[in-house]
């Protein structure tokens, strides 16, 4: 089983994980641009894309949060002020919405997407480091290996057609103990480090400006040693 695909590294080096060029959906405005790394039986995907140019795109045809790793997208949604996008900034786009995408260079960014038919929000939603967080619930004890961390939440969006959730979320460092993942995940690391470790003792290191996708099901475990902030986009797959 798949533990962790690791899909960006902020010093350039190269990662190990496959990556295959395929749309995402028949109507896909990267179609050409896209790499995917891991597609899911609930229709989400994650990967990474490069582009350059302008796009008009009339109704976005999925769920899309993009996190710029180099260069500047200009996202604008109609009727909205233009929306850019630097490198450790993101943005989520709702399905439906009609929006122009600019990059007037060549511009990498990693992506989570999620197929949805019946959408619940339009618009499109910035994603930030200095994120508006709030504390929110902790781990249970039954799965930690260290005191209780204080974590705290910026939930951006929710779509719960597709049951998709994305923001910035942060945390003061604790040890996990291995177990099966809940939910999809996307994570770009903002701040500090995280050690994940699998079943047969391997870990996988990431650092602030890393990004990587977690299945939901992939047993791994969480060791942070400082504080530790993400962007972050999941969702909870029925079995």
């Amino acid at each position: 089983m798949t533990v962790a695909l690791v899909l960006h590294r902020a010093d350039g080096v190269p990662v190990s994980t496959a990556f295959r060029r395929a749309p995402f959906g028949k109507d896909d405005p990267f179609a050409r641009h896209r790499e995917i790394a891991w597609e899911g039986p609930a229709e989400m995907s994650a990967g990474r894309a490069s582009f350059i140019g302008e796009l008009d795109v009339a109704s976005y045809p999925h769920i899309e949060t993009l996190v710029v790793v180099e260069g500047e997208l200009t996202l604008t949604a109609a009727g909205e002020a233009p929306l850019v996008v630097c490198p450790q900034a993101g943005a989520v786009i709702g399905c439906g919405t009609p929006v122009r995408m600019q990059a007037r260079s060549r511009t990498r960014f990693v992506f989570c997407a999620a197929a949805c038919e019946k959408p619940t929000r339009r618009g499109v939603f910035a994603l930030h480091a200095d994120a508006n967080f709030m504390p929110t619930g902790t781990l249970s004890a039954e799965v930690l290996l260290s005191p209780a961390p204080e974590c705290r939440s910026d939930k951006v969006f929710t779509d719960d057609a597709a049951q998709y959730l994305a923001g910035a979320w942060d945390s003061t460092p604790y040890y996990r103990i291995v177990r099966a993942h809940r939910m999809n995940e996307f994570m770009h690391l903002l701040a500090g480090s995280v050690r994940f470790a699998a079943p047969d003792g391997s870990v996988l290191s990431v650092g602030k400006g890393d990004t990587l996708f977690v299945p939901q099901g992939a047993p791994i475990g969480w060791e942070s040693s400082d504080r530790v902030a993400k962007f972050y986009v999941c969702q909870t797959v029925s079995a």
